[in-house]
């Protein structure tokens, strides 16, 4: 069996770049407003016609997933960044939550979207950088600290302030987001500061003794 071309894939592609880049646009805007379009209302906004836009996107899911934002640095630090630790994932927590604020409508519908039953083909939570990111903030401790595992320590760190732990302080804690955005960051202080204080403690290599 043949694998299947997307149709902004053939022919035309420049145009069908533009006419998706307008869908994709129009959804992002429609997101703001605090609605979740359907691929006619996509439509609708870009002043696209239902069928051509149902070429580029079958089914909501699948306009939805699209917006995710695709960032693909491979570091949040500056040129030339921190040695201290504690300094390094300060910079990158916080740019990390600025993106998580710029991004807010679309990471709250792929938020939505990862939490739908039965539709574990498309883990668009999972195509991020947030934990790698981290590992790069915590890189010097593989010298000063190397019973510590770096990789599961980002893991912690990145389940308590990702873009799940910000919805929760602004829809259920009813914190503001700038308050927020402190409290994660904070958040990222206190886990490492842990981490190293017990000496690794559950985040120890499987080497250390």
């Amino acid at each position: 069996m043949g694998i299947e071309v997307p149709y902004e894939a053939t022919g035309r592609r420049r145009q069908k770049a533009r006419t998706r880049t307008a869908l994709v646009a129009a959804t992002r805007e429609l997101l703001a407003q605090g609605l979740l379009p359907t691929v006619e209302d996509a439509a609708h906004a870009a002043d696209i016609s239902r069928t051509t836009a149902y070429r580029y996107f079958p089914n909501q899911r699948c306009l939805l997933a699209a917006v995710h934002p695709e960032i693909d640095a491979t570091s949040l630090l500056p040129d030339p960044a921190p040695d201290d630790p504690h300094r390094r994932l300060d910079l990158v927590m916080r740019e990390s939550v600025r993106i998580t604020t710029t991004w807010e409508p679309e990471l709250r519908t792929s938020l939505r979207l990862s939490l739908e039953p039965g539709n574990a083909e498309l883990p668009v939570l999972r195509r991020g950088h947030a934990v790698a990111w981290i590992e790069d903030a915590l890189a010097p401790l593989r010298s000063t600290h190397p019973h510590v595992d770096i990789h599961r320590l980002a893991i912690a760190i990145r389940a308590a302030t990702g873009i799940e732990s910000f919805v929760w302080l602004v829809d259920v804690a009813g914190v503001t987001r700038q308050d927020a955005a402190e409290m994660l960051c904070g958040t990222a202080q206190a886990i490492l500061s842990s981490a190293l204080a017990a000496s690794g403690g559950m985040f120890r290599g499987a080497g250390s003794s």
